[in-house]
Parts: structure tokens; C-alpha cells; sequence
């Protein structure tokens, strides 16, 4: 089964460098060099991209690889979707670690009422924040005091807020 990794959303430079959205988790493996990354086109092609060399400049993950050397080999690629295998060799989950796709789209609940679905995840440092999206956008840190239950295969999570953060 194969995983959303991220979106890239444009080119940098001369030289075949391209500015990618993570919608993963573990993109120091899944972005190392040698990893091999698919786009799926609309006419049912897979394009096989081996990455050649990784950093992260203004939070985004620049990428190169293998075979496009120029901004002409990449620039088409603008606006498409990376995939990956979801589970990977050198990716071993601890408890109460997820898979990004695990997490997006579960149902948060507090105190038995849903707040809205987990639709993105972003990484401060300190803790993955959850955004969840429901009558507003709620903001929820993945820290214990916080998250109680996490229930992949019922695609549910409770949480129990601190206090001001659901204001």
C-alpha cells in the first residue's frame, strides 16, 4: 500500500531542484538518497523519481533526482503528488507513534462530542499539532496531557483539552 508523501508545489533554480510540501512523517528516511518516490499521472502512468540529494530550506523539503539535471526535466512536474510504500524497511514505529495517514482524517472528540476531522499535520519541534477541522479550526498538540485515545481502525481520537485550547 503505498502513502501520500508530498505534494511538489514548485522548482528552484537552474538545476533540476524541486520545492516539495511534506505530507509525511519520517521524511529523513523516506527523502534520503536512493529512496525511490512515484507519481501517478492522470492517464494511469507511474513515474519512478530516485532521490539524489535531500535538505530542508524555509520548511520545505528540496529535492533532486536521478536523470533531471535542469529546470526543464522538472518543471511539468509542478502541482503532482509523491507516493511512497507506506511501510519502509527502515521505519519502525514506537507506541503511540502513527503513520501520518493513519491520524488525517480520524474524528477528534471531546468529552464524547466531535470536534471536526484531523485534516493536516505539521511538525513545531517540540510535538506534531494536529489541525482539525469542524465548526472552526482547532489546533491540537500531540502531547499526553492532551490526546487520551488514539483509535486507528475506528478512525477516532479523544482528547482531553487544556484549558484555552478550544477557545
Amino acid at each position: 500500500m503505498q502513502v501520500e508523501v508530498g505534494e511538489i508545489v514548485n522548482t528552484h533554480g537552474i538545476k533540476g531542484e524541486v520545492k516539495v510540501k511534506s505530507n509525511s512523517d519520517f521524511t529523513d528516511v523516506r527523502f534520503q538518497q536512493g529512496e525511490v518516490l512515484e507519481i501517478h499521472s492522470q492517464d494511469g502512468e507511474t513515474v519512478e523519481l530516485v532521490v539524489t540529494s535531500h535538505r530542508v530550506h524555509k520548511g520545505l523539503h528540496m529535492l533532486k533526482f536521478e536523470g533531471r539535471d535542469n529546470i526543464n526535466e522538472v518543471e511539468h512536474l509542478k502541482g503532482e503528488t509523491l507516493y511512497q510504500e507506506r511501510d519502509h524497511e527502515d521505519i519502525e514505529l514506537a507506541e503511540n507513534e502513527y503513520y501520518y495517514s493513519d491520524i488525517i482524517g480520524c474524528t477528534v472528540f471531546n468529552e464524547g462530542e466531535p470536534l471536526g476531522r484531523v485534516t493536516e499535520i505539521f511538525e513545531t519541534g517540540a510535538n506534531d499539532v494536529w489541525v482539525v477541522q469542524g465548526d472552526k479550526e482547532y489546533l491540537i498538540p500531540y502531547i499526553a496531557d492532551v490526546v487520551q485515545e488514539v483509535d486507528v481502525e475506528g478512525r477516532q481520537i479523544h482528547i482531553t483539552p487544556m484549558e484555552g485550547l478550544l477557545d
